[in-house]
């Protein structure tokens, strides 16, 4: 929501997108959520931007030459999984949030296309599918049956502090709040 908030034309694209396909229904069900791609780009780019577990260990099974250093068999190392996906040879203006960047591309969540917000390989997160499919519907009914503003302190609409706190998991440093007003 924080990346939405930040950048209106994503959400505008993404709200009417939602509302199109749901239409005058009562709720939003599976079915919809399968076919909105564009809200399916939404997550994909916050995963890439904000990857819930930046920091991938892994272990060496046997010694390696990388760039010029040896590393042993049985080394623990830890993949940088934000570092990779803000790459500027990997990605173009990797800093900056852009859904449409996945429209036109498959983009495998399995670690392939150096896409790895949940691992990749035999020692990713096997609740990805799970995962996913709960983003993508609770961002649905929040943009179907809401618009979102930011509220007012004294008279002045806030920014959104971007800032992240760092651990396990990687959440933002200061809550996001928004104001909900109900679509009718």
């Amino acid at each position: 929501m924080a990346e939405l908030m930040r950048n209106p034309n994503s959400m505008e694209k993404a709200q009417e997108e939602v509302r199109r396909v749901v239409g005058d229904k009562a709720e939003v069900d599976e079915d919809d959520v399968k076919q909105m791609s564009y809200l399916n780009c939404v997550i994909k780019e916050t995963l890439r931007l904000h990857p819930p577990a930046p920091l991938l260990p892994r272990e060496t099974t046997s010694a390696v030459k990388l760039r010029g250093y040896d590393i042993p068999a049985k080394t623990r190392v830890m993949l940088n999984a934000w570092a990779i996906q803000r790459d500027p040879e990997l990605w173009e203006r990797p800093d900056e949030f852009l859904p449409d960047r996945f429209e036109k591309k498959d983009v495998d969540f399995n670690g392939q296309d150096l896409y790895i917000p949940f691992g990749g390989g035999r020692r990713g997160c096997p609740g990805i599918t799970f995962g996913i499919t709960v983003a993508e519907y609770a961002l649905a009914n929040l943009l179907y049956w809401l618009d979102w503003k930011l509220p007012k302190t004294d008279g002045t609409v806030q920014g959104i502090d971007m800032n992240e706190r760092y651990g396990i998991t990687v959440n933002k440093k200061v809550p996001l709040l928004l104001q909900p007003i109900p679509f009718s």
